[in-house]
Order: C-alpha cells, then sequence, then structure tokens
C-alpha cells in the first residue's frame, strides 16, 4: 500500500511538471526553432526582407515552405519538387501543414473550403438535391444543371482555387489557401510576409459577392450604372462595379476590421463540419454588449489560443477573457477590467476600446425576441427578379477547372436597391428570434435551356434569406419602420393604411406574372402560410403568419396617434401591446 502511494505522489509530480512546462513553453517554442542548413542562401545571396519572425529563411530555412533539396548545390537536384508559391490546398500538406497540422485540418473542414451550403441551397433550387441541409463538397462537383450553374458563376470563392501568380492579395483575389489569408506585401520588402496580420482586404474578395457584407461594412451598396457619376458618393471597385455610398457599419467606422469580432476557430473552423455558415459562425453582438459577459481565465485558454495570445503580444493574462455564448469560443482580444468594463484590443493598431452596454429597452418584454439586427441595421441591399438561362451558343468559362467552355449560364438582374430590411421569422431548438430578411431569391429558372429533355421547364421561387447586414448603427430604427412598414412585414413596398376599421395595402410595383404578388414582396397580406411552399433558403426561417402580422399591426394602429415615445406606447415595451389595448377609449380606432 505504501509503495502504490509513492507512485501516485511520483505519478502526480510528473503531471505537474508537465502542464507547467508545456503551458510555458507555448510561448518560448517559437524561440527555439532549430537552424537547417540551407543552400538556398549560397545561390541567392541577396539579402531579402519582408519575413515574419517566425518564418525567417535564416531559422527555418527556404525549403520549409518552397520544399527542394536544402542539402544539394546542384541547381536541378536542389529545385527538385519545389513549390514557386506556397500555401495552396494543394501543397499544403507539405509545406503550412508541416508546422500547423491542426489549423490545416481545420481549413480542409471549413465551410470556405467545402461550399457545402452554398452548393446544397443551390441544388435544392434547381431540384437536384431533396434536402436543403445535405452535405457537399466543391471539389466534387459534377456536370448537371446545378453544378454547372455553380461552376459557371460562383466557384471562384473557395480555398482550394489555386493562387498561380506572385503578389498581394486584392480586391479581385479569391482562393490561395493560407494564402488567401495571411500572405501581406509591404512598400518596402521584397518577399511577402506571412503572418496573422489579416486586413479586410484579405476578406473582401469573396465576401463582397452574393449579400455584399464587405461592401455594406464600408457603407457601400452596389448599383447597375455603367458609368461613374461624378458627385463623390459613388466608388468604382477594382472589378468595375460601380457603389454609392449610403452609412458604414458603426464598427467600420470606429476602426474595426472584420477579425476583430470574427474568431479564427470561425473563420478557419475548429474540425466540425458544418452544413451552413449559419452554423459555423459563433459570435453575437450580445456576446460583447452585455451586462453579464461569459469569461474565462487565461489558464483555460486552448493551447492554440495560447499561442495567438503570445504572438499578438497580449499583457491582459490577469483579467478575465470574454467567451461566446455559442460554443465557448474565446475572444483573446477582449478582456473584463477593474471596474467591468468589457474591453476589446483592435487587432490592427492595437486600440483599446471599451464596449457600451446594452440599452435598458433592448430587454423589455416586447422586445425579448428582437435580435441586435433586427433594430440596428441601418440599410440592407436589395436585389430582384433573376432570371437564370442557359445559352449554349456562348463561350462561357468554367470557374473551377479554369478553362472555357462551350455555354454558360447567365443571370438577368433588376435594378440593385437599399431599404430598411424586411424581418422574419427564425425558428431554432423551441426558440423564435426576429432577424433581418433580404430577398434570397425572387427568380426564375429555365430548365430546358440546360436540358431539353427536363420534365419542368422553368421554375419561380420567390425566396427571402436571413441575412446579418453588417451596416450597424448605434441608432435604431423608429417603431413606425417596424409596425407601419409593408415592406417590413414582408408585402412590398407600398401604401399601408388603416381605415374604416380595415387594413389596405396600394403596392408600389408591378405585380410578378408567376404568382400575381409584387416584384418586392415576399408574402401576400394577411394570408395563411402553406406548409408545403418554400419561403426561405433556410427551412428554419420564415415570414410572419397572420397572428404575428395583426399583433405587429395592432402597435401599429396606436402608432398612427400616439407618438413613439409617448408615455403610452414606452409603457407598451413592459406590458405588451394587449394590455395596453385594454386603455382603449371611445376616441381609439
Amino acid at each position: 500500500m505504501k509503495k502504490i502511494f509513492v507512485l501516485l505522489i511520483l505519478l502526480f509530480t510528473i503531471i505537474t511538471i508537465y502542464v507547467f512546462f508545456y503551458n510555458k513553453n507555448t510561448e518560448n517554442s517559437y524561440n527555439k526553432i532549430t537552424k537547417h542548413k540551407d543552400s538556398c542562401i549560397e545561390c541567392h545571396t541577396t539579402e531579402k526582407t519582408g519575413f515574419s519572425k517566425f518564418h525567417d529563411p535564416k531559422i527555418i530555412a527556404c525549403t520549409s515552405c518552397h520544399l527542394g533539396d536544402a542539402n544539394s548545390s546542384l541547381k536541378e537536384q536542389a529545385h527538385l519538387n519545389m513549390v514557386r508559391i506556397p500555401g495552396n490546398l494543394s501543397d499544403a500538406d507539405k509545406t503550412c501543414g508541416k508546422c500547423h497540422p491542426n489549423q490545416l485540418h481545420n481549413i480542409k473542414h471549413s465551410l470556405m473550403t467545402t461550399n457545402s451550403g452554398l452548393i446544397a441551397v443551390n441544388k435544392y433550387f434547381f431540384k437536384d438535391s431533396d434536402s436543403l441541409n445535405a452535405y457537399f463538397h466543391i471539389k466534387e462537383l459534377g456536370y448537371d444543371a446545378s453544378d454547372t450553374h455553380i461552376r459557371n458563376l460562383c466557384a471562384n470563392c473557395h480555398l482550394g482555387k489555386e493562387k498561380e501568380e506572385y503578389g498581394e492579395i486584392t480586391q479581385l483575389s479569391r482562393g490561395g489557401g493560407c494564402n488567401a489569408c495571411h500572405l501581406n506585401y509591404t512598400d518596402n520588402n521584397d518577399h511577402p510576409s506571412t503572418n496573422i496580420q489579416i486586413s479586410n482586404t484579405h476578406c473582401f474578395g469573396c465576401h463582397s459577392r452574393s449579400s455584399r457584407i464587405s461592401t455594406n461594412y464600408m457603407g457601400y451598396s452596389e448599383t447597375s450604372l455603367d458609368s461613374l457619376p461624378n458627385d463623390g458618393d459613388h466608388k468604382r471597385f477594382k472589378d468595375g462595379r460601380i457603389y454609392d455610398f449610403n452609412e458604414e457599419d458603426v464598427h467600420h467606422k470606429a476602426g474595426l476590421l472584420c477579425i476583430d469580432c470574427h474568431t479564427s476557430k470561425e473563420v478557419m473552423g475548429h474540425g466540425v463540419r458544418y452544413n451552413k455558415q449559419e452554423d459555423a459562425v459563433k459570435i453575437q453582438c450580445s456576446d460583447c454588449h452585455t451586462n453579464n459577459a461569459n469569461t474565462i481565465s487565461y489558464n483555460e485558454l486552448e493551447p492554440d489560443e495560447k499561442k495567438l495570445f503570445y504572438l499578438r503580444d497580449y499583457k491582459h493574462k490577469e483579467n478575465k477573457i470574454l467567451v461566446t455564448e455559442k460554443e465557448q469560443f474565446a475572444l483573446i482580444n477582449t478582456f473584463l477590467d477593474e471596474n467591468n468594463e468589457v474591453k476589446l484590443i483592435g487587432k490592427k493598431n492595437n486600440t483599446l476600446y471599451t464596449i457600451p452596454k446594452p440599452n435598458d429597452q433592448c430587454s423589455k418584454l416586447a422586445h425579448k425576441n428582437l435580435s441586435c439586427s433586427s433594430c440596428h441595421t441601418s440599410w440592407a441591399s436589395k436585389c430582384i427578379s433573376c432570371h437564370n438561362t442557359f445559352d449554349k451558343n456562348k463561350v462561357g468559362f468554367d470557374l473551377l477547372d479554369r478553362k472555357e467552355v462551350s455555354g454558360t449560364w447567365t443571370e438577368m438582374l433588376a435594378e440593385f436597391n437599399v431599404s430598411l430590411p424586411a424581418l422574419g421569422v427564425k425558428e431554432y431548438k423551441n426558440k423564435k428570434s426576429i432577424e433581418c430578411a433580404v430577398p434570397g431569391m425572387i427568380m426564375t429558372i429555365d430548365h430546358k435551356s440546360f436540358d431539353s429533355t427536363a420534365v419542368i421547364h422553368e421554375s419561380f421561387y420567390r425566396l427571402f434569406a436571413p441575412n446579418k447586414p453588417h451596416t450597424i448603427t448605434k441608432n435604431v430604427r423608429s417603431c413606425k419602420s417596424c409596425h407601419l412598414n409593408s415592406y417590413t412585414l414582408g408585402y412590398g413596398s407600398g401604401k399601408l393604411l388603416f381605415e374604416n376599421n380595415n387594413w389596405s395595402f396600394t403596392a408600389k410595383l408591378e405585380k410578378n406574372i408567376n404568382d400575381n404578388l409584387p416584384e418586392d414582396a415576399w408574402i401576400e397580406m394577411f394570408t395563411k402560410l402553406d406548409k408545403n411552399k418554400d419561403y426561405s433558403t433556410k427551412e428554419n426561417f420564415r415570414p410572419f403568419n397572420i397572428n404575428e402580422q395583426k399583433k405587429i399591426l395592432e402597435v401599429g394602429k396606436c402608432l398612427q396617434c400616439h407618438k413613439e415615445n409617448s408615455d403610452l406606447m414606452l409603457r407598451s415595451l413592459d406590458i405588451g401591446i394587449i394590455e395596453i389595448s385594454k386603455e382603449k377609449t371611445k376616441n381609439c380606432l
């Protein structure tokens, strides 16, 4: 028994020593990289500059990234199997992945690599799949109608696309594997640096398409203009598109980068296979704008998080660090100070920000199901009436195989526009949340143009999508913009009136011949939702049902006489419109 006790004490001591030195060496290991022999610098004698501290060839050798044979002085042998531009996913196992195996494993399973959600939605509405939640990988695309549609129009934006030319990451960049995020050039250096300084430009190439998050964040909305007006409000981006300036996101105005909110686990993945973007994104406004932050200590960080903490030279080890409510992802650039204030360190230049707490109005009974963006979004993009047809006589380009092809899918779009977003209901785990909704697919697909034997000639869809427009403003939208706004409710833009104890709606736009609804509408007023009909690109997102519409408009009735900041309307936030309605007088509508 005594021997067993001694062995247990010895084992405990060994484990304690190991844990202590493992945590300690998380930081120190970067300074203990063994210097390798490198024949490259014997021939390439010109001093190269621009390397990051931990990728200096004097420490890790050129061949750690570019491969080849560092032990040979013969050109042919030294250059054998050399990689000119390392970091593409095709060579990452032999290059970046040798030192960063966890990160490579994660990125291979991320949505930026698989594009699963985009493919699933596309195949479902092309009728090539029977599930919106099926899993797909872009490298496995075939050549049916839906896959060819992605090959012609969408397949540029995935990390597996090769970076084939030297040069910095720009607005036009797509793909490039590890380079897509981690490659940086400066004016004074002749070799790019590979580091964790990820600018918004690194995100722009892919995220300025579809819902146009990158341009929205900057305050710009896309137009259909061909020439640039000389008014100072418009801007032509690198790909030729012309944008109009509206209002930039309050976080962008403050100088915050995309990565100041979005963690490496969200962007690069964390080894879990997600089918949809909304599942992969964990950060919420309420994670930082809170009165009761979720926190952990520095010692509770995972090893990779401690490495990032060290690389960014953060000093707040003694403070509590915020974590996301979903999945407990550490926000290593945040902490609680001695006054219990949430602080955020900007990753661009270490600017220290104090994060404001939510307004009392946010927690009121009437607003308990509202998402932050449903009130604080200043504008959202709208694109309606999109016709998809296959032109067999036109030369197209296969974005996945990188070659010209005979025939291509084309999109004929209506004019771009902006407005306050519509709102819809997200149902998740028996909870309801009111979210921003934008036209996702108000479109037709000409199936027979691709396959003359197709059973269905043409499909029409009127689908809205849940959206985080990234146009957050400190101020909130007005009460009337929700409770007396036809577009917000899903009816389309137009005039909404309550007269003679009845609501009426007059649409601004013409009705679509396919379903007799206004072009920018989502649903018909006070019409029961069809359980067998698709209303959204997501299964758990829908427009307001009849009861919800009536409840919203009940508040709208009051707002026709009572001011938004009146005592009655403010009390309705606390006790609800049903209780307030009991106070009606004979003068009330």
